[in-house]
């Protein structure tokens, strides 16, 4: 009986159910595509909708470019399974993103990676600078939080909890890097920023010359800019066309 309701998940699941497990889904397969997966380590999670403690996650084992919207694993906030599944999930993983889900009503997708030039300004004392338009993003709404090692204590999630406040963006030191918003498609946006933000810090660093910071001016009007740029879609402007280009390479995560 347990086999029979894996292979259908989606005769079993609410229609809204399964088009967040459509998008989860997607958003795994991206992050592989975009090379910012780590084997089958980190996560990325998204609330049941409709619901306050339902969660989907990754099945820990699968590579992201394995995952389906079936396959993904329905758990509670102490992530325990309340949808039959073959596979487990990874509760070091779990440990901080249903620390985000639980102090933030409207953090119903949660990204977690450990890219390498995420890691790499994670272990900068300045974090992340303000030296490229990427850049003032996610410093307009960036939280830090200390690295406590391997995240499988929960009295961690108190203090991750507070650092990170109402920020969407944040650098988990020594560690990697983390986004959370009210939209599988906002979430992958504001973590594609960042990535990139990352990404070009490194590589201004190590032209070995002084960089040049942005004036705070342009900063503190970033967030109205961000808005006409995506005519207030957000994630949504590029979210389409991101489903468009994995249907063309690899359908089967709508599987």
């Amino acid at each position: 009986m347990e086999d029979d309701t894996v292979l259908n998940v989606k005769g079993n699941v609410t229609q809204q159910e399964w088009q967040m497990r459509v998008n989860l889904a997607a958003c795994y397969r991206l992050i592989a595509l975009y090379g910012w997966d780590d084997l089958v380590f980190t996560h990325i999670s998204a609330r049941v909708p409709g619901t306050e403690d339902e969660f989907l996650i990754n099945p820990y084992g699968l590579l992201f470019e394995e995952i389906t919207a079936s396959s993904l694993v329905k758990v509670n906030q102490s992530g325990e399974k309340i949808l039959p599944s073959n596979y487990d999930i990874n509760p070091a993983g779990f440990t901080i993103h249903s620390a985000v889900h639980e102090a933030r009503s409207d953090a119903h997708c949660v990204i977690h990676l450990h890219t390498s030039d995420g890691v790499a300004v994670s272990t900068q004392l300045q974090g992340l600078l303000p030296i490229s338009q990427q850049s003032l993003f996610p410093l307009s709404n960036l939280a830090y939080h200390d690295y406590e090692g391997v995240a499988l204590n929960p009295e961690e999630k108190v203090r991750l909890v507070a650092d990170l406040g109402d920020a969407n963006f944040m650098i988990l030191r020594n560690h990697g890097l983390l986004t959370c918003a009210s939209t599988v498609a906002d979430a992958f946006l504001f973590m594609y920023i960042m990535q990139k933000a990352c990404e070009v810090q490194v590589k201004a660093q190590s032209g070995g010359n002084a960089l040049i910071n942005i004036s705070p001016q342009i900063l503190a009007g970033i967030q109205a800019a961000s808005k006409e740029v995506t005519k207030e879609a957000n994630g949504e402007i590029a979210w389409p066309a991101l489903l468009r280009k994995l249907r063309r390479i690899d359908p089967s995560f709508e599987e």
